[in-house]
């Protein structure tokens, strides 16, 4: 117990029915913390993201929505207060990509893109903030967003440099009481990518130098290094978790 290092921290996650957002629930409830899961749409595989925390002997919660829209994020972030009595930690996790040829893609596409990866982060971001007296923001930005690197996923790209620039601006407007910080992660072995060609991900792990994609976990234990006292002068930090990438 003495080795946890959030004992008694509340930690909200977007997007944490799986992948990297099911990692930082899971590897935030083994160090303490009480966990407010969050998704849209993937409502079963979080209800087992909830009863593997439980397992664990934490305390967690469900709380629904959408994070782009405003009257959903009021309600994600009240409703984790109401149930925690405060939030300490915010982590911006969840994130959408089409991955489409430049010409083909709709604008309906390209505004879902902005709206769920940078304006979400926003929007959440804003929401917590009467609940976070003191506290840490992470925002898990892409390695895309810091060289952009095919048109088929343009506005992700867009966006997540977007999330790069709002987590600089918010480091400054939030001190010295809140930190907040990004994370850049390469490739990821993760359902958002599983409709890639098998070719694509080929090429891309050669580019690595570790040869391989990170897991999700390995992207939490960042999330968590950062959110701890261990990083507590480190803040408008874009923390790059590539494995070599060039």
């Amino acid at each position: 117990m003495d080795n946890m290092r959030f004992v008694d921290k509340v930690v909200l996650i977007t997007g944490s029915s799986r992948g990297i957002g099911k990692a930082c629930a899971i590897e935030f409830a083994k160090e303490g913390a009480k966990v407010a899961i969050n998704c849209c749409k993937s409502k079963e595989e979080a209800k087992k993201t909830l009863e593997e925390i439980k397992a664990i002997g934490n305390e967690a919660i469900l709380v629904m929505g959408d994070i782009s829209k405003q009257e959903d994020v009021t309600k994600i972030a009240t409703e984790t207060a109401t149930k925690f009595g405060k939030i300490d930690i915010l982590v911006n996790n969840a994130g959408i990509v089409f991955d489409i040829d430049f010409k083909d893609r709709t604008i309906e596409q390209w505004n879902t893109t902005i709206d769920v990866n940078l304006t979400g982060t926003y929007l959440m971001t804003r929401a917590v903030l009467p609940f976070m007296k003191k506290g840490n923001i992470i925002n898990i930005s892409s390695t895309s967003g810091v060289n952009t690197q095919t048109p088929f996923y343009l506005d992700y790209a867009a966006a997540k440099a977007g999330v790069i620039s709002l987590t600089k601006t918010l480091a400054e407007e939030l001190a010295p009481n809140i930190r907040v910080n990004a994370i850049a992660p390469g490739w990821v072995d993760t359902k958002m990518n599983e409709t890639l060609p098998k070719e694509c991900i080929e090429e891309e792990i050669k580019k690595t130098w570790l040869k391989r994609c990170a897991a999700p976990v390995e992207i939490a234990k960042p999330a968590l290094f950062l959110a701890s006292d261990d990083a507590s002068f480190i803040t408008g930090t874009t923390l790059v978790v590539d494995g070599g990438y060039k």
